[in-house]
């Protein structure tokens, strides 16, 4: 049987935006079919924001504070293997369609390589069959060829040809067919098609539902303002900015774009219509992408290859959406790091269907990729094996709470840690959650600490309340084992012997 395998990778899609997440709007019947014949894992977390870093996180199988590509345009240490080089080891040429947004080792690269003036360019390993970085440039000439009318430089080639600035669900100037994600789809379908049936390995990469919040129609007009969730925060701006220094550092000085028609801004300058307005935009760009799905389903059930391929479908990061009065990736709620995770093992079919609860992480990706491959998984995974809940099992070894972090620096500019009286190399926090409790520990600011039986949307900080001080300090005594547990141990279990090099993982 060959072995195909095709990792499919939204951008800033939130894991409660699914049906099988609860979500009360979204009908997305592809990838409701591919839930249907895999493993859905509801409690899925990337391990840290935003997309350069999360994409590390998927691509090495490791945590931030291993890789250490802390913020987009980070240089990524070459001394990591990626699954891309790991897969070649097996025979496989991995195609990517999409991006990774990674920074070069300057050690091994001159200065003045122009991957050190863009955000991020391609991981090594890969090979490339279109990308949409850096500067969209394969996308842009695909609109020019397609003789797309009236089109203009940079990001307004998305915006409504009229309208107030701000969020809307006036459409897109692009029509439904010259979208990125009908681009990104077809250019991926092609690849496939041109393989005549021989194995493949492929990343689907969507830049969707990314901002701008702008879809084009008919996925601007498919979901009604009025009807989707509200956001969920506090009162006021400043009762929201009293909960901690970076919560109240965010909403004060607007670091993260937030790109609409002609506007930027964080939440916190929007109403809650202006808000709804944008969330039905958004999963607007979430249907088209289900739509895009259901064309390279059905070339898999066509071609007859459903049954040799592994799909897996997930997203590099979340999204706050005027949650806590914020939008983008950063901060430590939910929102920005809870991701959607269905894995589809065609080995499993009989156990399709299945809803997964306990926690996953994206460090988890990576090996379950090499060990369905039936290739060694490197010592640098952190992560585990997710074929035991494909196939009906339940691991009895299983982690019980899920870990993530976040590095707010700023290299180019003085903030933030100027405005919150850091030095550079104490901006970042790390956060341990489960199913009760979520502690957020910071290097040099307060910690954090909340019940999540009580408070599940996170708005009461009990770091400082006698009752609960016990229970914090178990949770960072945990944070600091998993640290102590997971931190760089490629070369921890080798060692010189009469007899050689030994190693030992057990």
């Amino acid at each position: 049987m060959a072995r195909n395998v095709l990792l499919i990778v939204a951008d800033q899609w939130r894991g409660d935006c699914l049906k099988q997440t609860g979500h009360p709007l979204l009908d997305l019947p592809n990838l409701e079919r591919l839930s249907a014949m895999g493993t859905t894992f509801r409690r899925h977390y990337v391990q840290c924001v935003p997309c350069g870093p999360a994409r590390c996180t998927l691509h090495t199988g490791t945590y931030l504070m291993n890789h250490r590509a802390v913020r987009n345009s980070t240089p990524l240490n070459s001394d990591w293997s990626n699954l891309a080089l790991e897969v070649r080891k097996g025979g496989h040429e991995p195609a990517l369609v999409g991006y990774t947004t990674t920074t070069p080792d300057p050690r091994k690269v001159h200065p003045n390589d122009p991957r050190f003036r863009v955000m991020g360019d391609l991981m090594e390993g890969w090979r490339e069959v279109t990308s949409f970085s850096p500067g969209k440039a394969p996308f842009v000439a695909n609109m020019i060829h397609a003789g797309s009318g009236d089109l203009i430089p940079d990001e307004r080639f998305w915006w409504p040809k009229e309208g107030p600035n701000g969020p809307t669900v006036a459409p897109s100037r692009l029509a439904k067919d010259l979208t990125d994600t009908a681009w990104l789809t077809e250019c991926g379908l092609r690849y496939l098609m041109g393989r005549q049936g021989a194995p493949f390995f492929l990343h689907l990469g969507f830049y969707r539902p990314h901002p701008p919040f702008i879809a084009a129609e008919p996925y601007n007009g498919l979901f009604d303002p009025a009807d989707v969730p509200a956001p969920r925060w506090a009162a006021s701006l400043a009762a929201e900015g009293k909960q901690h220094p970076l919560l109240g550092y965010y909403l004060q000085t607007n670091p993260n774009h937030m790109y609409f028609h002609g506007a930027e801004g964080l939440a916190a300058e929007l109403d809650e219509p202006a808000v709804r307005l944008m969330r039905a935009a958004y999963l607007g760009m979430i249907k088209e992408i289900d739509d895009h799905l259901g064309r390279v389903f059905d070339w898999l059930d066509t071609s007859g290859q459903w049954d040799d391929t592994l799909v897996i479908f997930t997203s590099d990061h979340g999204e706050q959406l005027g949650d806590h009065h914020l939008c983008g990736k950063l901060g430590y709620f939910d929102e920005s790091f809870h991701i959607p995770l269905i894995v589809s093992d065609p080995k499993a079919r009989a156990h399709g269907g299945r809803m997964v609860d306990a926690f996953s992480e994206q460090v988890d990706v990576m090996p379950t990729i090499l060990d369905w491959l039936g290739l060694d998984v490197p010592r640098q995974c952190d992560g585990y094996l997710l074929l035991p809940w494909c196939h009906g099992e339940t691991p009895a070894d299983w982690r019980r709470e899920v870990h993530y972090e976040l590095d707010f620096r700023e290299v180019a500019s003085e903030l933030p840690q100027q405005a919150l009286g850091l030095e550079i190399d104490d901006c970042c926090l790390a956060v341990i959650q489960d199913e009760a409790y979520k502690y957020v520990h910071f290097a040099g600011l307060p910690p954090l600490f909340f019940d999540l039986n009580r408070d599940p949307h996170q708005f009461t900080n009990l770091a400082a309340d006698p009752a609960y001080q016990g229970p914090m300090l178990a949770y960072a005594q945990k944070m600091l084992s998993w640290r102590l547990r997971y931190n760089d141990r490629r070369f921890t279990g080798m060692a010189a012997s009469p007899e050689g090099l030994i190693e030992r993982r057990r």
